[in-house]
C-alpha cells in the first residue's frame, strides 16, 4: 500500500480542509513542533482504512477523530496497491444528543490514469470509480482485499505508531509467534487442517452411502442373471404360439360379428316395421284447416266493410270546415259583446271624473282667493302693531323685559315686570295679527289639500281616458274581423255536425281495430292448422325416408290420413315376411360362437401355462409379459453394472478418506507451521541483525533462542544480553532494526496478497546521539534508494530532516493545523 493523496476536513487538530499530496514523495519527513499534529497525518491514514487509530484505543473512541466544536469530520486517502488505484473515505457526525456515529464510508477502484488533482474540482462520489464498498460494514473485507492486511498487521509493518514501536522487540513469544502466524499467513494451514478434516469426514460418509447402496443390490449374482435369461426365453416362445394362434381367433370372431351384424340389422328391421302406426287425430287435421280458412276469409271481408265506411266519414268531416275557425269566430263574437258592455261602463266614469275634476278646480280656485284675502289681512294687522308699538313704546318695552334680569334702558335689575294696561292699542294690534296669522295659515293648508285632489283626479282622468281609447281601438278590430262572417247560430250548428261526425268515426276507427283484431286471430287459427298439417306429413314422409330401404309404396299427398293406412298396411306385409326368416339366423350365430369359444379356450391355456392371467387381448398381454421380462432382464444387468461402479467409488472414497486423515493428521501435530516459523524468524533475527550491527556501530548483534531475542554486546566480548536490558537509545535501534527487517522480509515470506509499497515511522529519533542519527538517516536513505517502497518518518529532530529530500511541515494555531511542502 502506498499513500498518493490525503484530504481531511474537521478531523482532530485539522478543523479547516486540508490536503497532504504524497504522490512524488518516495522518501519524506513529517515535521513540525511536538503537538503540531505530525502523528495525526498518520492517524488520519490509518482511520480512512480501517475506522480506527492506535491510539485511540479503538472503535470506541470514535468521537477523537471530530475536532473541537465541529459536528463533522471527513477523511479521504488515495492509494495505489498492487498496481491498482482506490480511493477510501470516511465520514462522522455528531447529532443533537452529542452521539458520535460513522455517517459514511465507502472504497472505490479509480480508474485507469485517473488524474488525483480533478479531486480538487469537487467531484461526485460516483464520478470516482467502481464502488468495492458502500457501507462501514463492507469496508474491512474490502480494504483487506485491496491493501492485503489487517488493522494489526498494518500499524506493525507499514505505519508503526508511537508507544507500539518497541511491541514486537518485547512480546512474549507466544504472542511474537501469533503476530508471525497472522504476518506471514500461516493460519492457512490450520485452515487446511479443518477442511482435509472435513474433507476426511465428507469422503467417510460417502463410503458408508456407497456400502448402504451395495448392500441393497446383493441379489444381482450369477444365478439371478441366469433365471432372468430364461424368463426371457419362455415370453418370447410364448409370443410366437399366441401369435400363430389369434389369427384363428380373429376369423372366428369375425364370423360371429359377421352373423351377429346380420341377425341385429333383422331384428331392428322388425322392430322398425313394428313401429310404424298412425298418429292418433291425423283425420281432422285436413277439416280444421279448411274451417279455419273460411273463418279468415269472412274476417278479412267485415274489415273492408269497416275500413270503406270510416273512410267516408274521415271525408265528410274534412268537407264541414275547421273547428278551429269557426270557434275563433264564436269566440270573436263573445270578445265584441263583452268590450261593448265594458266600454260603455267606461264612458259612464269618465264622464263622473270630468265632473268631479271641473268641481275641485273651482274648489281649488277659491281655496286660493282666500287665501289671498287671509294674507292681506295679515299683512294690514302687522302695519296695525307696528303704528301701536311707535304709540306706546313703554307698552312695547315691557316685552322685552324679564323678572330679575338688567333693564335695557337703566341696566338695574328688573324686580317684577309692570302689566300692560287696560285697552292698549298695542295689546289690540297683537291681538288681531294672532288671529290674521292663523286665518293665513289655514287658507294655505286647505289650498294645499285642494291642489292634491286635483292632481289626484287629474291622473284618475288620464286612466280613464286611455282605457276607453283602448276599448274603442279593440272594438274596432273585432269589428273588421267579424265582417262578413256567419251568424253565431250558424256557427254552433256546424261545430255540432263536426262533433256527430268525430263521433261516427271514433266508432268506425274502433270497428276497424275489432275487425283487425279478429282478422289476425282467424289467421293465427288458420297458420296454427296449416302448421298441424304440415307437421303430420312431417311425421309421414319421416317415417316412410326411415323405410326407405325396404322401397315402401307412393303416397297419396291430398290425404294425410289415407297416406298413413296405407304405410301402416305395407309395414305390416313386410314384417310377417322377415319374421320368417329369424330362425335360421339366429342358429348361425351359435355356432359362430361356440368356434370362436373354443379358439379362446386354447389361448387361455397357454396364458395359464406361462403363469399369466386370461386376457381380452393375448397378444398384447404376452408382449407386455415379455416387456416386462426382458425390462427386468436389462434391469438386473444394470444393477451389477452398478454394483461394479460403486465397489470403483468404495475404493477412491476409501483411499481419499486415509489421505485427507493423514493429512490432517501432519497438521495437527503443528510440525510444519513451526518450522515454517522457525524459518521466519531465523530469518528475520539475520536481517534485523545485520541492520543493528550498523546502528550499533559494530557493537550489537541481534539473536533469539527458544522465541526469546538477545543481543550479543561485542563490547563486552561477546556477552549475550536480554532486550529489556538495552537502554532506551539501544531499544530504539533494536526497535527499528526488526521493524525494517520485518518489513523487507514480509514480502517474501507472506503467503498474503499484502503490498507493502511503504513504511512510515512514528519513533523518538531524538534519543539517538549524532552518530546513531546518522546511522539510522543513512539506512533510511539506502531502504528509499531501493526504489520498492515509500519511506517516511515523523520526527521533530533538524538534523534528521535535513537529511530527508521531502518534508511536510505541520503547523497549528489556534483555530487548525495546516501542512506545508518544502524541499525537493
Amino acid at each position: 500500500m502506498r499513500p498518493m493523496r490525503l484530504d481531511l476536513a474537521g478531523f482532530t487538530v485539522f478543523r479547516d480542509e486540508t490536503t497532504v499530496d504524497f504522490t512524488d514523495a518516495d522518501f519524506f519527513a513529517l515535521v513540525g513542533p511536538t503537538g503540531s499534529g505530525k502523528s495525526t497525518v498518520l492517524d488520519a491514514i490509518c482511520f480512512a482504512l480501517y475506522g480506527t487509530v492506535p491510539r485511540w484505543g479503538g472503535a470506541r473512541g470514535l468521537a477523537n477523530a471530530l475536532a473541537p466544536s465541529a459536528t463533522e469530520a471527513r477523511v479521504r486517502l488515495v492509494f495505489e496497491s498492487a498496481g491498482a488505484r482506490y480511493v477510501a473515505t470516511r465520514v462522522v457526525r455528531r447529532d443533537s444528543r452529542g452521539n458520535v456515529k460513522t455517517a459514511g464510508a465507502g472504497l472505490q477502484l479509480m480508474p485507469d490514469g485517473f488524474d488525483v488533482t480533478k479531486l480538487d474540482t469537487g467531484l461526485s462520489p460516483e464520478d470516482l470509480g467502481e464502488v468495492m464498498a458502500g457501507t462501514a460494514a463492507e469496508m474491512e473485507a474490502a480494504v483487506l482485499a485491496a491493501v492485503g492486511l489487517p488493522y494489526e498487521q498494518f500499524t506493525s509493518c507499514v505505519v508503526l505508531p508511537q508507544g507500539q514501536f518497541a511491541d514486537f522487540l518485547h512480546a512474549k513469544p507466544a504472542t511474537r509467534q501469533q503476530i508471525l502466524v497472522n504476518l506471514l499467513g500461516l493460519g492457512v494451514y490450520e485452515d487446511v487442517q479443518k477442511r482435509a478434516t472435513e474433507r476426511a469426514g465428507q469422503a467417510e460418509a460417502r463410503l458408508d452411502e456407497v456400502d448402504r447402496m451395495l448392500a441393497g443390490l446383493a441379489d444381482v449374482d450369477d444365478e439371478a442373471l441366469a433365471t432372468a435369461t430364461g424368463q426371457v426365453a419362455r415370453m418370447r416362445e410364448l409370443t410366437a404360439a399366441v401369435e400363430a394362434a389369434v389369427p384363428e381367433l380373429e376369423e372366428a370372431r369375425g364370423a360371429v360379428r359377421e352373423a351377429g351384424a346380420a341377425l341385429a340389422a333383422l331384428d331392428a328391421d322388425l322392430a322398425g316395421l313394428a313401429g310404424v302406426r298412425s298418429p292418433a287425430g291425423v283425420a281432422e287435421v285436413a277439416h280444421a284447416v279448411t274451417s279455419a280458412q273460411a273463418d279468415a276469409d269472412r274476417a278479412t271481408a267485415a274489415v273492408a266493410l269497416a275500413e270503406e265506411r270510416e273512410e267516408k266519414l274521415r271525408g265528410e268531416l274534412a268537407g264541414a270546415g275547421d273547428e278551429s275557425t269557426l270557434r275563433l269566430l264564436l269566440r270573436a263574437y263573445a270578445d265584441r259583446d263583452r268590450l261593448t258592455a265594458e266600454a260603455g261602463t267606461v264612458r259612464s266614469a269618465l264622464d263622473a271624473a270630468q265632473r268631479e275634476h271641473d268641481a275641485a278646480a273651482t274648489a281649488l280656485g277659491a281655496a286660493r282667493d282666500a287665501a289671498a284675502r287671509a294674507e292681506a289681512e295679515l299683512e294690514a294687522a302687522f302695519r296695525a302693531h307696528e303704528e301701536a308699538k311707535a304709540t306706546d313704546q313703554a307698552v312695547a318695552l315691557r316685552a322685552h323685559l324679564s323678572a330679575g334680569a338688567p333693564c335695557p334702558v337703566c341696566e338695574q335689575p328688573v324686580g317684577a315686570v309692570p302689566p300692560v294696561p287696560a285697552g292698549s292699542a298695542v295689546a289690540a294690534a297683537t291681538a288681531a295679527g294672532k288671529k290674521a296669522r292663523a286665518a293665513a295659515q289655514a287658507a294655505q293648508a286647505l289650498v294645499a289639500e285642494r291642489d292634491a285632489a286635483a292632481r289626484d283626479l287629474d291622473r284618475v282622468l288620464v286612466r280613464a281616458r286611455a282605457q276607453h281609447d283602448q276599448l274603442r281601438s279593440r272594438l274596432a278590430e273585432l269589428d273588421g274581423q267579424l265582417a262578413g262572417a256567419a251568424t253565431p247560430e250558424a256557427l254552433h250548428a256546424a261545430l255540432a255536425e263536426q262533433a256527430r261526425l268525430r263521433t261516427a268515426l271514433d266508432e268506425a276507427g274502433a270497428a276497424v281495430r275489432g275487425g283487425r283484431d279478429a282478422a289476425r286471430r282467424a289467421r293465427g287459427g288458420l297458420d296454427a292448422a296449416q302448421e298441424r298439417l304440415r307437421t303430420a306429413w312431417r311425421d309421414f314422409d319421416a317415417t316412410r325416408d326411415g323405410l326407405a330401404r325396404f322401397g315402401p309404396p307412393a303416397a297419396d299427398r291430398d290425404d294425410v290420413a289415407a297416406a298413413w293406412t296405407a304405410l301402416v298396411d305395407w309395414a305390416d306385409g313386410q314384417a310377417g315376411q322377415r319374421r320368417a326368416e329369424r330362425a335360421g339366423l339366429a342358429a348361425t350365430v351359435t355356432g359362430a360362437e361356440a368356434a370362436a369359444a373354443a379358439v379362446r379356450e386354447r389361448i387361455g391355456g397357454l396364458l395359464a401355462d406361462a403363469g399369466l392371467p386370461p386376457a381380452d387381448d393375448p397378444v398384447r398381454a404376452v408382449a407386455v409379459a415379455a416387456e416386462r421380462a426382458e425390462a427386468a432382464h436389462r434391469r438386473l444387468e444394470e444393477r451389477r453394472a452398478q454394483a461394479a461402479e460403486l465397489h470403483t467409488q468404495r475404493d477412491e472414497h476409501r483411499n481419499a478418506a486415509q489421505v485427507a486423515r493423514a493429512l490432517a493428521g501432519h497438521l495437527r501435530a503443528n510440525n510444519f507451521e513451526r518450522w515454517l516459523l522457525a524459518e521466519a524468524l531465523d530469518l528475520l533475527v539475520d536481517g534485523a541483525s545485520r541492520i543493528l550491527r550498523e546502528l550499533s556501530q559494530g557493537q550489537y548483534d541481534l539473536v533469539h533462542d527458544k522465541g526469546e531475542f538477545f543481543v550479543v554486546d561485542h563490547h563486552d566480548a561477546g556477552l549475550r544480553r536480554a532486550v529489556r536490558t538495552l537502554s532506551g537509545g539501544e531499544t530504539f535501534q533494536a526497535s527499528l532494526a526488526l521493524a525494517l527487517a520485518l518489513s523487507e522480509q514480509l514480502a517474501g515470506l507472506s503467503t498474503t496478497a499484502a503490498s507493502l509499497e511503504s513504511i512510515v515511522l512514528d519513533e523518538g529519533f531524538g534519543t539517538l546521539d549524532a552518530a546513531s542519527l546518522d546511522t539510522v538517516a543513512a539506512t533510511l536513505e539506502g531502504l528509499a534508494a531501493r526504489g520498492d517502497r515509500m519511506v517516511g518518518v515523523v520526527t521533530h529532530v533538524p538534523a534528521l530532516a535535513e537529511r530527508i529530500p521531502v518534508r511536510f511541515e505541520v503547523r497549528k494555531d489556534a483555530r487548525t493545523a495546516r501542512v506545508e511542502r518544502t524541499g525537493l
